[in-house]
């Protein structure tokens, strides 16, 4: 990691730039406002500290950060590349649902407003996004060089080669996907389709772009998965972790992901990188679309780029908090999977898979007198 992250990068003569400190306008803090609960505990709990106590306490915290700096790997370039801007992340992901969802973020209803509110919008996502995409590819080769790879370029689908032109190379993949944005919003189109069509509490399709984790999280998906499949290291996995911290649905911008897909309260859903979706596939709250085990090489390193994760073809239905292990798994078409189920083979279509019936045992606390005991019975 490197230490002085601030420091410019590189310095486009076109395109988007990349700040230095001296250009950025001074933070403004506002001052610390002494609230009651300040008040009662200065004027009973606090003593002041004496001139020792002080310097005991600097001490303490000049040697934590002093730990924290030496664990730092330094870069040998006076300008070390940025971080992705968390930020800027989040700022991006908001702007693209406007565009696949337009007239959800704005008050516009006419079509000529639509237009020109869209064309803005394209125009500003296009700038973010290449200035990100930028930072991170910078980045990701920087990083690579600090965890001593001498070649980042390594084999596999997830190769990236590093440009000779970052800024150039960054506004040429923004410009191929902004182009892909007709194609994601009509697969979002089909996920609404689905979800309004798989749940009879809802009562028309703005409920569901309005309200729906399922439909919020396959959105972040679905925009995160373009920008996989064109190499763009960091920004994937940042816009589907941000989406999985507000709806608890973690998927991998590595999946591959059908039309009409539909994930039903949402929570604690997970689906792995590797994981191949078929279209009309239905799945609910704790489904976990896992690896069984982690491949190993001789050397005993991870292999990376193998099929880990199932697959799930067309029509397949899974209920809550079921597990659906492996890369050679296979769910055939038109199967059921049910609640509670742990799988880790193959199951032909038109195949139902649920657990034994559970006996429940049920006791009835209403005593009618002090001598006759509750009643126990089984299901």
């Amino acid at each position: 990691m490197s230490a002085n992250l601030n420091k410019v990068a590189f310095v486009p003569s076109t395109g988007p730039t990349i700040a230095s400190p001296e250009t950025r306008r001074p933070r403004k803090i506002a001052p610390h406002r002494i609230s009651s609960a300040d008040t009662f505990f200065i004027s009973n709990y606090m003593t002041s500290q004496t001139q020792s106590e002080q310097h005991r306490s600097a001490q303490s915290l000049d040697n934590v950060a002093a730990e924290i700096v030496t664990s730092l790997i330094f870069p040998e370039s006076e300008h070390a590349a940025p971080i992705p801007e968390f930020d800027s992340l989040v700022d991006m992901i908001q702007r693209l649902k406007a565009i696949v969802y337009p007239g959800f973020r704005s008050n516009e209803s006419s079509c000529e407003n639509v237009l020109a509110e869209l064309r803005s919008q394209l125009g500003e996502a296009h700038q973010i996004i290449s200035r990100q995409i930028a930072i991170a590819i910078a980045r990701h080769f920087e990083a690579c060089e600090d965890m001593a790879h001498t070649d980042c370029n390594q084999a596999g689908s997830g190769a990236l080669n590093k440009p000779n032109d970052i800024i150039a190379h960054s506004q040429q993949i923004a410009t191929e996907y902004i182009s892909r944005m007709p194609q994601i919003r009509a697969s979002l189109l089909t996920d609404v389709k689905a979800a309004y069509m798989g749940d009879p509490a809802c009562k028309n399709f703005d409920e569901v772009i309005l309200c729906y984790p399922g439909l919020n999280a396959t959105t972040i998906y679905r925009l995160a998965h373009e920008l996989y499949l064109l190499n763009v290291p960091f920004l994937p996995r940042m816009m589907t972790e941000w989406v999985h911290g507000e709806t608890g649905v973690d998927i991998h911008p590595g999946a591959r992901i059908g039309d009409h897909f539909f994930i039903d309260h949402g929570t604690g859903v997970v689906i792995g990188e590797t994981c191949i979706i078929g279209e009309h596939v239905k799945i609910y709250q704790g489904v976990t679309l896992g690896a069984l085990s982690f491949p190993q090489d001789e050397s005993g390193h991870l292999v990376r780029d193998s099929k880990r994760h199932p697959t799930i073809e067309d029509n397949v239905v899974i209920y809550a908090n079921a597990t659906v292990l492996g890369g050679t798994t296979v769910v055939g078409q038109d199967s059921v999977i049910g609640s509670n189920v742990w799988l880790t083979a193959s199951v032909a279509p038109s195949t139902t898979v649920i657990m034994e019936k559970p006996k429940l045992r049920m006791r009835n606390q209403v005593v009618h007198n002090e001598f006759e005991p509750p009643h126990d019975f089984q299901i």
